[in-house]
C-alpha cells in the first residue's frame, strides 16, 4: 500500500474506473467493430491506419520511455506533456473548489494555473535571491504546506526561470517530513541539462514522489507534445483512471519513438553537450556587459539575467530579430529577461545585439 497516495487521493476517485475506451481491453480479431470507427479510410491518409483509435498507453513507447528514465513500465504514465501530467495530479489529488497546492514562485507557471482553474488554493513561498541565486528555501516550503494542509508540492528541478539544480539529499529530506501528508512533484523538465541525477532514485525509499520528465526540450519535440509522470505504481493507476481516453495520437508516438533509438539518442546527448558549453560561453558574454546587472547560474538550457533596463534591452534583441522572454511580470523579476541558448550563431546574436564588442567573448 502506498501511504501517501491512499492518505490523499479524493474520496470520490477510490473506486472510480475513468473512462473504459474500446482500445482498453486487451482483445484479439481481424475485423474490428467494436469502436463505431469508419469502415473506411480517409482518401488522404495514404497509409490507411488513421481510421483506428490509438492505444492509450503505447506499449512500445512506455518501454522505451521507462528503459530512458530507469523505471519499470508500471511506474510511468505516458501524455500530452508535462502539462496534462500537472493537471492530472491537481485532479486527482484536490477535490474541486477544494484542496492547495504548494510552490516557490518565480517558477513554471503551469501549477498555479492548473490549481486556480481547478479551484485550489495556493500557497506561495517565494524563492530566496541569494548568493547562490534564486533559491528555493525547502524549510519553509515544507512548513507552509504542512501548515495549510497543502497535497501537492511542486518543485522545477532546474528551476524555471531560476535555473537551480536541487540536491537529492534535500529533496529527500523534504519527502520525509511530507510523506503521508503531501505528494513531492519533481518537475525535471531541463533535467538533461543537468549534473544532479533524476529524482527517480529516490523512488524505492520515498513513495511519496513523483518526477515529471518531457521529450520537449533536450529531444526537440516540443510540437509533438509528449511527457511523462513518473511514481509509485498505485499513484500512475490513480492518475490514468483520471487521464483522457486516447492521449497519445499514432503520428506523435512514431515520431517519439523514431526519436528514442540509439542513433537518435547519441545525436541528442551531443546536442545537450554542446548547449551545456554555449550556456557557459553566453553567460559569460552577457556578464561582460555594462547594461547587465546579474546572470543567475543556470543547470538548464536557458539564463535569467537582470539588466539596468530591461525594456530597453528587450527592445534591442527584438529589433535585431531576436526573442526573448520577458520576465518582468513576475514577482521578483522587474528587470529581467530570461534567453535560451540557441545556436551558437543564434548565441552570438544576442551578444551583438546587445554589443558589438561582446561578440570575441564567445567566438
Amino acid at each position: 500500500m502506498n501511504v501517501t497516495v491512499n492518505a490523499l487521493l479524493r474520496d470520490d476517485l477510490r473506486d472510480f474506473a475513468g473512462y473504459k475506451s474500446a482500445r482498453s481491453e486487451s482483445l484479439e480479431g481481424s475485423a474490428w467493430l467494436n469502436a463505431n470507427e469508419s469502415a473506411w479510410a480517409n482518401p488522404s491518409d495514404a497509409d490507411a491506419t488513421l481510421r483506428r483509435y490509438p492505444d492509450p498507453q503505447p506499449r512500445a513507447l512506455r518501454s522505451r520511455l521507462a528503459a530512458l528514465y530507469d523505471v519499470e513500465p508500471a511506474q510511468l504514465l505516458v501524455g500530452r506533456g508535462s502539462d496534462e501530467a500537472i493537471d492530472l495530479l491537481v485532479r486527482a489529488f484536490c477535490a474541486p473548489g477544494q484542496g492547495a497546492i504548494a510552490i516557490a514562485p518565480p517558477v513554471f507557471g503551469m501549477y498555479a494555473v492548473s490549481a486556480r482553474l481547478h479551484g485550489a488554493r495556493i500557497v506561495d513561498v517565494p524563492l530566496v535571491d541569494g548568493e547562490q541565486g534564486l533559491c528555493v528555501d525547502l524549510q519553509a516550503l515544507g512548513d507552509a504546506a504542512l501548515a495549510s494542509g497543502a497535497s501537492l508540492v511542486f518543485l522545477c528541478t532546474p528551476g524555471n526561470p531560476s535555473g537551480e539544480a536541487l540536491p537529492l539529499i534535500e529533496i529527500a529530506s523534504l519527502a520525509v517530513r511530507l510523506r503521508g501528508k503531501a505528494l513531492v512533484v519533481v518537475d525535471e523538465a531541463y533535467a538533461e541539462y543537468s549534473d544532479v541525477p533524476s529524482a527517480t532514485a529516490l523512488f524505492p525509499a520515498h513513495e511519496n514522489i513523483a518526477v515529471l520528465r518531457t521529450l520537449s526540450k533536450a529531444h526537440a519535440l516540443a510540437a509533438a507534445r509528449v511527457g511523462c509522470v513518473l511514481g509509485a505504481p498505485e499513484l500512475i493507476d490513480a492518475l490514468r483512471r483520471c487521464q483522457a481516453p486516447y492521449p497519445m495520437p499514432r503520428p506523435v508516438t512514431e515520431a517519439a519513438l523514431k526519436a528514442l533509438t540509439p542513433q537518435v539518442l547519441a545525436s541528442t546527448a551531443a546536442h545537450v553537450a554542446e548547449t551545456r558549453g554555449w550556456r557557459e560561453r553566453l553567460a559569460a558574454g552577457l556578464r561582460s556587459l555594462p547594461q547587465v546587472l546579474q546572470v543567475y547560474p543556470s543547470a538548464g538550457n536557458f539564463l535569467l539575467a537582470r539588466f539596468v533596463d530591461a525594456d530597453a534591452a528587450f527592445a534591442q534583441l527584438l529589433e535585431a530579430g531576436v526573442v526573448v522572454r520577458d520576465m518582468r511580470a513576475m514577482p521578483q523579476l522587474g528587470d529581467a529577461l530570461r534567453v535560451s541558448v540557441g545556436t551558437p550563431d543564434e548565441c552570438r546574436r544576442v551578444l551583438a545585439a546587445l554589443d558589438a564588442d561582446a561578440v570575441g567573448v564567445a567566438a
